[in-house]
This record gives C-alpha cells, sequence and structure tokens, in this order.
C-alpha cells in the first residue's frame, strides 16, 4: 500500500536522511521518498504498517506528522 506522509519540521537535507532512515526501519516498509521541498514522503508498505505505526515513527524521529494519505 502507497500512502503519502505530511511532515512538519523538516528544513534541510538532514532531516530528511534522518526522517528517510527511521521509516526504511519499520518491518514491512518496501520503499521510502523523501521530499523536503513538499514536506511529504511516499512510502510503499505492508498492510500490517499501520498510519499508527507510521506516526509513532516519525514523532519519535523528531518530527510531526500531520496527515496521511
Amino acid at each position: 500500500m502507497k500512502k503519502a506522509l505530511s511532515i512538519e519540521g523538516m528544513n534541510c537535507g538532514h532531516c530528511t536522511s534522518t526522517v528517510e532512515k527511521a521509516l526504511r526501519a519499520v518491518p514491512g516498509m518496501r520503499q521510502v521518498a523523501v521530499d523536503l521541498a513538499s514536506k511529504t514522503a511516499v512510502v510503499d508498505a505492508d498492510a500490517s504498517v499501520s498510519d499508527d505505526v507510521l506516526t509513532k515513527t516519525v514523532t519519535d524521529a523528531g518530527f510531526r506528522l500531520v496527515g496521511i494519505q
């Protein structure tokens, strides 16, 4: 399943790298693409990866997940 995550707090390449690394570490994650300009991450993950897991992962990395589509 593909989802687009809107993330607040990313201001530089280091921020996007941190978010990408955290999301890639989630079990069941197949692909992650983080874009600084749009402040989004597009993920492709197994159905076992819930919105709660995505929210916790981004929050634990130090950022705020403001929306999932």
